[in-house]
């Protein structure tokens, strides 16, 4: 039997609007690292286990280590103001799995005031996408600002939907400053190397372990 990791294992928090590629995300997270780290995955919907059933289709995890989380209210409480249903989950899959390095938490679909709890994850990647519009990164909030990493999805869509990269670069680094960003198109795995490499720099990964 694999006895359990000493430390608490590595979570990882993806918020974003509905749409904006946050499953896709942890799927693209999931056949990464896969290989290389005993992962589990959460997901929260507010009435549906969608995105559990998704990745249970499409990724390589087995079953037992991806579990859904039905919040039935707004997703910003569970992951920020009582994440008691989130940690209830986290504790399923580690007695399920007490070997497992990293826990990758997906929110529901979350407007930009969406924080997560520190206490609840250790690092928390935000993801939007062109199609909401070259606005999006200047209309700042607390998602936009403070997330650890923020990921501007979809940029294959950009000249379809009117969307100018440059100025949404030039925004984003006004409202956050030194913090990180990303241009990623995920379902054609466009970036990936470089969020895996933000990870890997920030050691938010036990990767030399």
């Amino acid at each position: 039997m694999t006895e359990k990791p000493t430390t608490r294992p590595v979570r990882v928090g993806i918020g974003g609007p509905v749409g904006s590629g946050k499953t896709m995300l942890l799927l693209r997270l999931i056949e990464a690292l896969k290989e290389r780290y005993s992962l589990v995955a959460i997901t929260n919907d507010i009435y549906t286990k969608e995105d559990e059933q998704f990745l249970v289709r499409n990724s390589a995890l087995e079953a037992s280590r991806i579990l859904g989380v039905e919040t039935g209210g707004c997703p910003h409480t569970a992951i920020r103001d009582d994440t008691s249903m989130n940690e209830v989950a986290i504790e399923d899959l580690l007695q399920r799995h007490p070997d497992t390095q990293v826990v990758l938490l997906e929110s529901g679909g979350d407007n930009l005031s969406a924080t997560f709890s520190p206490d609840l994850v250790d690092t928390f990647i935000y993801i939007i996408d062109v199609a909401e519009g070259d606005k999006i990164p200047r209309k700042g909030g607390p998602a936009i600002r403070f997330s650890d990493l923020l990921i501007i999805n979809k940029t294959e869509l950009a000249p379809h939907v009117g969307a100018d990269l440059a100025v949404m670069e030039r925004d984003s680094k006004a409202m956050r400053g030194e913090r990180s960003f990303l241009f990623c198109d995920l379902k054609s795995y466009k970036g990936l190397d470089a969020l895996i490499e933000w990870l890997e720099k920030e050691s938010f990964f036990p990767l030399h372990s």
